[in-house]
């Protein structure tokens, strides 16, 4: 017991934001922003979406300093969850966090997140954008 407490202790943290309602997750690896949301009106398209493109699992949307939003299809987990642990801080209904690079304001509308190049994400249950 006392080697795993240990174990999880060397983890290095990635900055995260989880939305006050628990349905929206982002954080930061790799300099790289990765959003999730647990429920969505959206979700069966976008999975479908991806198993026709890339024959992997929809994930979310990720954000890079450069460059545009976009959905992310993986196969798998999107950090090393040997050496890496995501750190979720709720990010109140009106307020804003940076995350390494990124800016990002929590509504009850839903999660919008911008680059430094002004690129960006907002994610919400009924509806998303990447630009």
């Amino acid at each position: 017991m006392v080697a795993l407490v240990a174990a999880a202790a060397l983890l290095v943290p990635l900055p995260g934001l989880r939305s006050p309602s628990g349905n929206i997750t982002c954080f930061v690896s790799g300099g790289v922003l990765h959003c999730a949301i647990a429920h969505a009106d959206y979700s069966a398209t976008l999975q479908r979406r991806c198993f026709t493109r890339a024959s992997v699992e929809w994930h979310g949307f990720e954000l890079a300093a450069r460059g545009a939003g976009r959905v992310t299809c993986s196969g798998g987990i999107l950090y090393d969850p040997d050496t890496e642990r995501p750190r979720y801080v709720t990010l109140a209904y009106g307020a804003s966090r940076r995350l390494g690079v990124f800016a990002c304001t929590s509504r009850i509308t839903g999660v919008t997140c911008t680059s430094p190049a002004g690129h960006g994400l907002f994610v919400s249950r009924e509806s998303w954008r990447a630009w």
